[in-house]
């Protein structure tokens, strides 16, 4: 596990505050690790967090997590794969989503399936929060609302395109 930075957090949640992207928002940790980034969000007031995580270690970990700062009530854990999990429907049973976190291991190669498995599954007004070591390509019906680099990681904002009308 390589948990985003103090820092990093930091500067991505005030980003996503200053949008109006967490308070009384439904959030996706869909590669939740520790649980880090989706119990920061139900810190800032985000109504529910579903948590996605394949490591059976890391799942108990983001329970405890959840336990200690009494914020479990708010949350969903849920053990698989995070592409495998939204491949299945489940994670469009669960949504639409206000806030998608995505921090997957660096040498993760699937953002072109992974976002586009996940536009139809983020609310019109949503925002995808992309922590990775390098820029990654959005691909269609994406628009990349920032772009921000920290040391050795890059964090884009991300919202589905709008359908015109």
């Amino acid at each position: 596990m390589r948990p985003t930075t103090d820092r990093v957090r930091e500067s991505m949640f005030n980003a996503l505050h200053s949008r109006g992207a967490v308070v009384d928002a439904r959030v996706l940790d869909l590669f939740a690790g520790t649980g880090a980034l989706g119990i920061e969000a139900l810190s800032r007031g985000a109504a529910h967090a579903t948590f996605v995580e394949r490591a059976r270690e890391a799942v108990e970990l983001v329970e405890v997590n959840l336990d200690a700062c009494d914020l479990s009530i708010q949350a969903t854990v849920v053990r698989a794969d995070g592409p495998g999990w939204l491949a299945t429907g489940l994670g469009g049973a669960a949504g639409p989503w206000d806030l998608v976190l995505l921090d997957p291991p660096y040498d993760f190669d699937g953002w072109t399936d992974l976002l586009g498995s996940l536009i139809e599954l983020v609310a019109a007004d949503g925002v995808v929060a992309v922590e990775s070591d390098r820029e990654i390509d959005a691909g269609p019906r994406w628009n990349v609302d920032s772009r921000r680099r920290t040391a050795g990681t890059v964090v884009m904002l991300l919202r589905p395109e709008s359908d015109p009308a």
